[in-house]
């Protein structure tokens, strides 16, 4: 996908969330009543485009000859992921509904119907519609009917559906938000363990986010899901279970997912009959943490606690479950299973029963990675947390070793009190791993993927997404501006060296400030770049980044600079012109052309200046990797990683913390901080707000004389 086509999509998903979100303030909903109306409606338009597409398909088959004209059935559709709608469940009929016809009843019978064709979704769809506003009900509808949404493919529909899981939780509906696990985590989780065959489970699946991300990774790839993996999921909560089997729907995914409390219970079978436990490829959950009041009495002699419990105390409860959990992940793996989970920071350096059952997986030589996320992570918590992997087919060479990886310093921010990663962030942490696994070329790999990314961000600036020449968005911008100086420049010049205005207009408007030939300059640097984008290896890689690309980026982040400040300028005159120099009175100023024209500019300059940005970001993402692994080999790196020993681990009292091994990070020095583009803004705001005191001034003495003081 291109940055511009993701651009698009988040686009698109923010607009909807807002309308959305906008109908359920109107109604006097609570995001819970609301979220699986609304994650309803969004399986639905999916539902209708995948069974459109699957038609199309199907008819272009039967008129090639490929397939026979004959009626249709459930598995020519179910073959090309697809449901076999039946007509009252399509979206269409449901718009097309007479005046005054009930939506909430239309779609309940809408939503039965499908379960009554597909059994895996049987008791999961909403059916809770005919208590909402009928006018409600009809906006959503449309809202989900744009043009752009009516044609698009699982991938966006999947990533809408997440989305809208995702801002639910931060909104805290269905049982506080703990539903959802953020992507970032999941996807960190997915990158470590790299679930791409065999049986895959979740004992506390939620909304089923730990299967959604398994399948990105496997399409990724290059392989189709349901031919890779068998998913298994289990989940206490029936509301839940509902949205984990929707989720897997939108994204075209089947699983076996049953209600159960896995403290108590081992609700699977294998499709050949074996138990699930033991028999797991990859493990993955972010279990509720710190459960206590389990019953030991209940637990004490299950085969999935091969390592005892944690502790008990004098109610004869597990006090804190933390454990439970870990040791049920370990004992479901295969031989050569791996296992990758969230928990709570602190049952890394837990101590007493928790310790004991610590020290025993950690005698396994099956504790892999450990990962140290900082808080404000999760949506509805503010605790930090601990990803633990575990690999049951770890070479010899290290079973004695455990990789920490303290990310706490590795972030970025998705609101004020809400970080994640960015994908390139998971990128890059991946990669250490790959160095401790000795994968040298995969990380080389990722090194020249951020200097090409950067190169070609630098190159979107002057092409649009189809790689065509055309005024998009450098020359846009360029264009705009010059239309708009043209504009505005009679009235400027027509005043006077006695104008009492001429030495206020010097301020904002000067034609050294003019960006057309820093455009032009970086237009070439964009050309040599491209031509000389060609490396071996990582000396290559290196030799190319700090010889070519960290002046490149300067050079990029420079003209975003330049262009903020020619366009700040030119609207700073504009003002000034219209405000102390009567300009709309004027007949050279055209008032209606000038606003066209300086709409056009920044929406230019907006565009231009997100493209440009991305130039020194993936640079940046380079320069983190080659800083702390020059030779693309593993090594210890200050407050970030260490490879510890299996004595290390004792020394530390069998504690598994990450923070606890790896040291403390040097202070961090902001180098996206420009000082002297600070110093520019600071004085055009400066000359605004003196212009605006003397306006005061003047105001507050007529006044006094008016008052005769």
């Amino acid at each position: 996908m291109t940055a511009n086509a993701f651009h698009n999509i988040t686009k698109v998903e923010d607009s909807l969330w807002e309308a959305a979100d906008q109908l359920r303030a109107n109604s006097n909903l609570t995001a819970t009543e609301y979220s699986m109306p609304v994650l309803g409606v969004i399986f639905l338009r999916h539902a209708t485009n995948r069974y459109e597409s699957a038609l199309k398909a199907i008819e272009a088959d039967q008129a090639a000859g490929t397939m026979p004209k004959r009626p249709l059935g459930k598995a020519d559709f179910i073959k090309r992921r697809a449901l076999l709608l039946p007509e009252v469940a399509r979206y269409d009929t449901l718009l097309k509904l007479p005046s005054g016809a009930s939506l909430g009843g239309a779609l309940v019978i809408a939503m039965n119907a499908i379960e009554a064709d597909f059994p895996p979704l049987l008791g999961s769809l909403p059916k809770d519609y005919d208590r909402f506003d009928n006018k409600l009900l009809e906006n959503l509808l449309r809202c989900f009917d744009s043009q752009a949404l009516r044609t698009a493919t699982g991938d966006v529909f999947g990533r809408i559906y997440e989305y809208f899981l995702m801002k639910f939780a931060m909104q805290g509906a269905q049982d506080n938000g703990e539903f959802f696990t953020p992507p970032s985590l999941v996807q960190t989780l997915v990158n470590v363990i790299e679930p791409d065959h065999g049986v895959v489970a979740d004992l506390a699946c939620g909304s089923g986010g730990m299967f959604v991300q398994s399948s990105h990774f496997i399409e990724h790839e290059g392989f189709e899901t349901m031919k890779r993996v068998t998913f298994y999921g289990q989940e206490k909560t029936p509301a839940t279970i509902r949205l984990a089997k929707m989720n897997l729907a939108v994204h075209g995914l089947e699983g076996d997912i049953q209600e159960a409390n896995t403290f108590y219970t081992d609700a699977h079978r294998l499709q050949d009959g074996r138990p699930l436990w033991g028999n797991v490829d990859f493990m993955m959950a972010n279990p509720p943490f710190n459960v206590d009041k389990v019953d030991a009495e209940a637990v004490k002699t299950d085969r999935r606690l091969p390592f005892g419990l944690p502790g008990v105390n004098k109610d004869k409860q597990v006090s804190n479950g933390n454990y439970l959990w870990i040791s049920y992940f370990h004992s479901y793996l295969s031989p050569t299973g791996r296992a990758g989970f969230v928990m709570s920071s602190q049952a890394s350096s837990a101590g007493h029963g928790e310790k004991e059952v610590r020290r025993k997986l950690v005698e396994t030589g099956d504790v892999d990675v450990m990962v140290a996320i900082r808080s404000n992570f999760f949506y509805t918590r503010t605790v930090p947390c601990e990803l633990w992997h575990f690999d049951r087919s770890k070479p010899e060479a290290r079973k004695d070793q455990v990789l920490m990886l303290d990310a706490r310093n590795v972030y970025r921010k998705v609101t004020r009190k809400i970080y994640d990663f960015s994908p390139e962030q998971q990128a890059n942490l991946a990669a250490i791993v790959w160095l401790y696994r000795g994968q040298k070329e995969r990380f080389v790999a990722l090194v020249g993927e951020h200097i090409n990314s950067s190169v070609n961000s630098a190159q979107a600036c002057f092409l649009d997404e189809t790689g065509d020449q055309k005024c998009e968005p450098l020359d846009e911008f360029c264009d705009a501006y010059t239309r708009l100086r043209a504009l505005i420049d009679p009235l400027v010049k027509a005043q006077g060296k006695d104008s009492p205005h001429t030495a206020l207009l010097a301020e904002f408007y000067d034609s050294d400030m003019d960006p057309l030939g820093p455009v032009e300059a970086f237009r070439l640097l964009t050309s040599e770049a491209e031509t000389h984008c060609t490396y071996g290896g990582m000396a290559g890689a290196i030799d190319f980044h700090d010889n070519r690309l960290k002046a490149f980026a300067a050079q990029s982040h420079g003209l975003i600079a330049t262009l903020d400040l020619a366009f700040k300028v030119l609207s700073r005159t504009i003002d000034l012109c219209e405000k102390d120099l009567a300009a709309k009175d004027s007949p050279i100023w055209d008032s209606r052309d000038i606003n066209k024209a300086r709409k056009v500019a920044d929406a230019a300059r907006h565009e231009v200046v997100t493209r440009l940005k991305q130039v020194r970001y993936f640079q940046r993402q380079a320069a983190w990797l080659i800083e702390r692994f020059p030779t693309a080999e593993m090594k210890d790196v200050l407050g970030l990683c260490k490879v510890v020993s299996r004595a290390d681990i004792e020394a530390a009292d069998w504690s598994l913390t990450p923070g606890r091994f790896v040291g403390v990070a040097p202070a961090k020095v902001d180098e996206d901080f420009d000082f002297e583009q600070s110093l520019r803004e600071i004085h055009l705001e400066l000359a605004d707000l003196n212009r605006e005191a003397v306006d005061l001034a003047l105001k507050i003495q007529t006044n006094f004389e008016e008052l005769g003081v």
